[in-house]
């Protein structure tokens, strides 16, 4: 496990790019696992402004979403699919039928099968951008009793639907189910890049990399892995 601890959250956006952008001229047909939220936000546009400048090709590159909500189209904004369009898809070269987010809108159970059966044939992930909630949780995978493997629907935990109520107009509004990509594939991911930013993440942070390993704090999973890289700022 690599610790990065920098100062606001410009330098972890900056240093959180450089090492996705050092995957992708190393290997430029690399498989990308990437992530949602407030925090990745910074690490998108420096790959965007890396990419105007003509120095970032991503037209080899596969892509796995962690997640989307449950009962949202993918035209909604707050959908997970409107986001990645929006902060990323439509700003660099990445070809769509590269593009994979999950689907549960029809049948959740076979779009979860499917999930993972596609991630596995493109030889797994080589690089997982990771955020972390405020109870723990990576992708949508909640606290509980057992770290769930695959790609799976999830009743979302109270804390994170008051945490993503911000986004929306109305806090009733925000979806209480959600898929989410499972343990197995995070797991198996050749090099993790878990990113944190804010005072109010140190607690869980200090928790998930030096506590005990426990479902209950499902990113504690993380310290088992050994392409682990942090990088974190409290401020």
């Amino acid at each position: 496990m690599r610790v990065y601890q920098v100062s606001g959250y410009r330098e972890m956006s900056q240093r959180a790019a450089d090492l996705i952008i050092a995957q992708i001229l190393l290997n430029p047909q690399s498989v990308l696992g990437l992530a949602t939220g407030s925090t990745p936000i910074g690490v998108y546009e420096r790959l965007v402004e890396k990419h105007n400048r003509g120095e970032l090709d991503c037209s080899g590159l596969t892509t796995f979403n962690l997640d989307e909500y449950c009962g949202l189209s993918e035209e909604d904004p707050q959908s997970y699919h409107y986001f990645m369009n929006s902060h990323l898809f439509s700003k660099v070269n990445i070809r769509k039928d590269k593009i994979h987010i999950p689907d549960p809108s029809g049948d959740i159970e076979k779009e979860c099968k499917q999930y993972d059966s596609l991630i596995e044939a493109h030889g797994g992930i080589d690089l997982q951008l990771l955020g972390i909630g405020n109870n723990g949780h990576i992708g949508f995978n909640e606290p509980g009793t057992v770290y769930e493997g695959g790609t799976h629907c999830v009743d979302l935990d109270e804390s994170t639907i008051q945490a993503n109520a911000r986004f929306f107009d109305n806090p009733d509004d925000v979806p209480r189910k959600a898929v989410t990509m499972g343990m197995k594939s995070i797991m198996l991911a050749k090099k993790v890049l878990l990113i944190a930013n804010g005072e109010a993440k140190k607690a869980i942070l200090e928790k998930s990399l030096y506590g005990p390993i426990t479902p209950m704090v499902p990113a504690s999973v993380l310290q088992l892995h050994p392409g682990l890289i942090v990088v974190w700022s409290a401020d």
